[in-house]
Order: C-alpha cells, then structure tokens, then sequence
C-alpha cells in the first residue's frame, strides 16, 4: 500500500502522484538536467568559438541552480514518474560539487522508494580525477562525446581545445572506478569525420562499451546546419555491415533514442541515433531542465519555461504541479515536422531554437 512520503528539502508530505501524461500520450520518463552552462571546448555543433569566445558572458553561479534547490527539482521529477536522470551541462566536470548533487539524487530516490537509474554525459577531458568520486557518489553510467580518434581531428572538432589522451586517460580511469558499458557518442558530419566511424567500432569491439552515431542536428542557431551535411544512420549501418555484419537488436523501452544493433560474431555493441532520417518524436518521454531552473520539453525549443523562483521555494510540490501543467500541453514533435517539411521540398525549420549547450543536448 502507498503512504504519503516525507519530502527531505522541506519536512512536509506528498502523497504519491500518478504519472503525467501529454497529449500525445507521452509520459515523462527522463530528464536531463544541466548543472553548468560553460563548457571548456568550443565544439561547432554546439558552442563555436565564433559565437562563444573566452570573454562571453555565461551564467553567474548565482543565476545558476545550487545543490538544494536541485534537490528540490529532482523530488519534484520523481513524484511525476522520472525513471532516469542524466546530468549534462555545458560541461559538468567543470561544476564542483557534481558528487555532492549525484549523492543527493540518490539519497532521494531511496527515500522516495523511486528507482532511479543516474547517468552523465561529459567530454571527459577533466574524467581522469573525477571518475571515482562520481562513482562512489552513485553514478551508474557514462555516455562520453567522442567525435574522433584522431588527434588532430579530435582537437580541430573541439575548437583547438581538447586533447584526446586526456579523453583516454579519463576512459581508463572511469574502467578502474566500476564503470563498465560507456557510452562514445559521435556527431557524424560528412566530409569531416565520416572516417572515424569504423575506426570507433573496432576501438570498442570486444569491449562492454558502446559506440554511438548520431546524425548531425539543426540545434541551436550557430552551427551553419545545413541537411547535405548528414550522414544518415542506413548509410553507417550499411557500411559498417559490409565490415562487421551486425543485426538490430530490441530496444530496453520505449522512448530509447538510440536504435541498437549487435555484431554477430558477439564482439559486442552499437548503437544509431536518427533524429533526422528516422524521427522519434512519438516515443519521446524526455524534458530538459537548464542550469538556470528552466523546463524544456524538447531540444527544439526556443523558450523554456522559468521554474527557478519556484525552485527556491524549496516547495517540491508546487514545482512538481507546475511541471505538471506543463507537460499535459506539450505537443512538440519538432523532428517529424521538419522530416515532413524537408520531404515535400520545403526549406529547413526556423532557426528560433534554443542553443544546445544551454539545454544539456
């Protein structure tokens, strides 16, 4: 039988909340939540020095989200049914109480009786001295961008400011901390790193860990996205196959992004993400929160919704009936509108979006 469960940021009681959901029948199931806006490579899918140079003005640390009132936010998710949480950023390594935060969110979702799976995605470049303190905090698993294996490519990609033997370093670190099954995700791009995706799979075969392509996306409104720049994911599979015969494998559950796909020699696993050949809008159960307190319930969006006074309250339960009200109007399917619109001939769609950094990708 459910009892009311005592809320830890503020001593007061909810009672258990059923989950919300929009009016396409998407419930909300994973939340990423940025805990940084600034990130210490200049990517060109996602933060160009061009737009993003060393005097920009990010958020201050007090327009930023602290460690309680994410507690706040993280109860609130809970009651409404997330399932899994993944912290990104900006880069969140650079964010210094980042154990602080996982340990929190776990504490809370053993007091709440809510399972609760605690992911992070990071460039890794500052993993080597971190790995093992975000895993005793309770980290369960690691997604780690990876766009090439190549050093020069890989600091060119980053906007000449990453190294990839600190990446590596991190890799192994995070293997001696208990991490198994990282997740490399790759932004393919043609004619710039369409070279590294065979060189990904044989890196990671006969590893636990899993490479994933993803198809580069109109994010943000700086990254010049144009759609004869992608590479779709039937052309990877296929080419990929020709090497290493691989066969799709079923998904975990409903709203995974990524489609799966195994060798058949048994050397392990990969996976595609296809937001523009193949949108997933239908199955989408994800919202972002940004450093700043603010709900998005899809990448594309070019607003969010301002729940940090809210947060501040440390009232978990009017941030959750806030969010709830939210997501029972959300209608987004921006993937499938644009894959209509660029079928039927059309232009591309608006470029009013939110940046990527801001909204944790």
């Amino acid at each position: 039988m459910k009892t009311a469960i005592k809320r830890a940021d503020s001593g007061t009681q909810i009672g258990p909340d059923s989950p919300q959901l929009d009016p396409l029948g998407r419930a909300l199931r994973d939340v990423r939540v940025s805990v940084m806006d600034r990130c210490n490579y200049r990517c060109g899918y996602c933060m160009p020095e061009a737009s993003y140079p060393r005097d920009h003005a990010f958020l201050r640390a007090t327009q930023r989200m602290n460690t309680p009132e994410l507690g706040t936010l993280i109860t609130a998710l809970l009651h409404l049914g997330m399932q899994k949480l993944r912290i990104t950023g900006g880069e969140p390594l650079l964010r210094k109480d980042l154990p602080e935060i996982i340990a929190r969110a776990r504490v809370l979702s053993a007091a709440l009786a809510r399972p609760l799976e605690i992911a992070l995605t990071t460039n890794a470049s500052l993993l080597a001295a971190q790995a093992q303190s975000l895993f005793d905090a309770g980290l369960d698993r690691l997604t780690i961008s990876l766009d090439s294996l190549d050093p020069q490519r890989f600091r060119a990609l980053s906007g000449d400011r990453g190294e990839l033997a600190a990446v590596l370093l991190g890799v192994s670190a995070a293997e001696r901390a208990g991490f198994h099954a990282i997740k490399f995700n790759c932004v393919v791009q043609k004619n710039v790193n369409e070279a590294d995706v065979l060189k990904l799979c044989e890196r990671f075969r006969h590893t636990p860990h899993v490479p994933r392509f993803i198809e580069y996306m109109d994010v943000g409104t700086c990254n010049g996205w144009r759609p004869e720049q992608v590479v779709a994911s039937a052309d990877l599979i296929a080419q990929i196959h020709a090497r290493y015969p691989i066969e799709q494998i079923k998904q975990y559950s409903m709203g995974e992004v990524a489609t799966r796909y195994r060798y058949l020699d048994g050397a392990g696993e990969i996976g595609f993400i296809s937001s523009i050949s193949a949108p997933f809008c239908r199955g989408c159960t994800r919202a972002r929160v940004a450093a700043d307190g603010k709900l998005f319930t899809c990448l594309f969006n070019a607003h969010g919704h301002d729940l940090l006074a809210l947060l501040r309250s440390h009232d978990a339960l009017l941030v959750a009936q806030a969010m709830r009200g939210i997501w029972a109007m959300r209608d987004d399917r921006y993937s499938e509108l644009r894959a209509a619109r660029l079928a039927s001939g059309g232009q591309t769609m608006p470029d009013l979006k939110a940046e990527m950094y801001h909204l944790g990708g």
